[in-house]
């Protein structure tokens, strides 16, 4: 593969809130959200986008997990 295929990613995780962590993710990328379980789908031009796009996506479901676990959600 090189840097500048299209490429894509799925990924499936659940979690005990996963509305709230779904409602973090609604203009980040394309899911889907159905009781606890989340499945997020993104494609990108290059190999180098989407690697941008992952790190993005895992910032915000951390920012969101910590913003649950402080305020007792989860």
């Amino acid at each position: 593969m090189k840097k500048n295929d299209s490429s894509h990613f799925e990924i499936t995780f659940t979690h005990s809130d996963a509305r709230a962590l779904a409602a973090s993710l609604v203009t980040e990328c394309n899911f889907d959200c159905s009781g606890q379980t989340i499945t997020v789908s993104e494609r990108a031009g290059s190999v180098v986008d989407l690697r941008a796009r992952w790190n993005s996506l895992m910032r915000g479901l951390i920012a969101s997990e910590h913003a649950l676990s402080a305020t007792g959600e989860d």
